[in-house]
């Protein structure tokens, strides 16, 4: 019988942990902390892939705070992801009825069936404007982990 090595987080590991990830002022964008511990399953798409590789190699009973720098986590702010739409495209992405203001996340189908989202930016006379990139992109950010199992 093969014996599984189970003493550090690796690609498939599925991870009891908690975590906190804050803005570089200390303000939780999320925390398990205070609630109960997350189950993630490593490359599953749960955490975000450059958070996941922060966990690997970690052990049971690790605890630490990880600063990451504003290109580290959610990448550098990509100025070709801000993009006019068509309020025609916006109407065909809406529920009946629903109005949009800056700041509204809004959801669009993608080619071959997925999503993708943006958040509202302003309102033209024919078109909208969308940021597309991540929200905490180009932010510095904090992010604590606190391992306690490893199946």
């Amino acid at each position: 019988m093969t014996q599984i090595d189970i003493s550090e987080i690796k690609p498939g590991s599925h991870v009891t942990l908690n975590y906190r990830l804050a803005m570089a002022g200390g303000a939780d964008i999320v925390s398990t902390f205070g609630d109960r511990p997350a189950t993630l399953l490593m490359g599953a798409g749960q955490l975000a892939p450059q958070l996941e590789a922060i966990l690997m190699g970690m052990k049971v009973g690790h605890h630490s705070t990880v600063q990451l720098k504003e290109d580290e986590a959610f990448g550098q702010r990509n100025a070709d992801l801000l993009q006019w739409v068509s309020l025609e495209t916006l109407r065909e992405n809406a529920m009946v009825g629903e109005n949009f203001t800056p700041g509204d996340l809004v959801e669009f189908n993608a080619p071959g069936g997925g999503r993708y989202a943006g958040i509202l930016k302003e309102v033209g006379a024919t078109s909208a404007l969308f940021d597309f990139n991540h929200p905490l992109a180009g932010q510095p950010l904090a992010f604590e982990v606190q391992i306690i199992g490893i199946l």
